[in-house]
């Protein structure tokens, strides 16, 4: 039987090679909060890729907390996708809060087409970001998401219920918005990092009226009334379909 020989004489005679992580670039789209920031690896949001934010409601914070990056977004090139929000935005709050509506688009989707709108808008590249509320995603759905936004270069938000939480996501950041006992936010999963052990505390003072949305307009009303509309300032609403196989 050979000698016990201690690692870190190994180590230090250079007989085994010792690998290290590549260190993380600090990324090139903050978040818009300074401790969401400051707790994550890249501080901001991780680029081309999927953020899911889980929600015990809606209307609690998911509108401020993405804002700022959709003002920032809205005055680059490229437009922001909003797929099958659940209320229709509410404009002159949207404006507000810097958001440059003519860079905004509305996709009016049904259910079993949201992630499909998603995908194609993200894999088409021509979106800085798409946001999409799905009823339901599965593990292979939100993994098709992922791949799409590393494929077009923008950021991916999904909006789902809190339930979801103790499932398995393919998702590059997890974030979940607590209302109570105070407003607070949870990192649960972040590429690259450990997940904070505390959760960030979330400014109610910013809050404006309605979190956003317009609460008297459910889905179909987008359809009927943001078409066209020119005091809304949203550019264009599309019923996308997809395609029969």
């Amino acid at each position: 039987m050979g000698a016990v020989v201690a690692l870190s004489n190994l180590l230090d005679a250079r007989q085994v090679w010792r690998g290290r992580a590549a260190p993380l670039v600090e990324g090139e789209q903050p978040t818009g909060w300074a401790m969401l920031d400051a707790a994550l690896p890249t501080r901001g949001w991780p680029d081309a890729a999927l953020t899911e934010i889980l929600l015990p409601a809606d209307g609690i914070g998911e509108l401020r907390l993405v804002l700022p990056t959709l003002a920032r977004l809205t005055h680059g090139e490229r437009p922001v996708v909003l797929i099958a929000p659940p209320y229709a935005p509410c404009a002159m709050g949207w404006r507000q809060q810097g958001v440059n509506l003519q860079r905004l688009e509305i996709v009016d989707a049904d259910e079993k087409q949201v992630l499909w709108a998603a995908e194609q808008c993200l894999r088409s590249g021509s979106c800085a970001a798409v946001l999409a509320w799905p009823q339901q995603a599965d593990d292979r759905s939100l993994r098709r998401l992922q791949v799409a936004a590393d494929t077009g270069r923008a950021l991916a938000f999904v909006f789902r219920d809190r339930k979801h939480l103790a499932n398995a996501s393919p998702a590059s950041l997890r974030l979940e918005l607590a209302g109570m006992p105070h407003a607070s936010l949870w990192i649960r999963k972040c590429r690259g990092g450990n997940t904070p052990a505390q959760a960030i505390p979330f400014n109610q003072a910013q809050r404006f009226s309605g979190e956003g949305w317009n609460p008297m307009a459910a889905m179909h009303v987008v359809h009927q009334h943001m078409h066209g509309a020119v005091d809304s300032g949203l550019r264009g609403n599309y019923a996308l379909e997809k395609p029969n196989a």
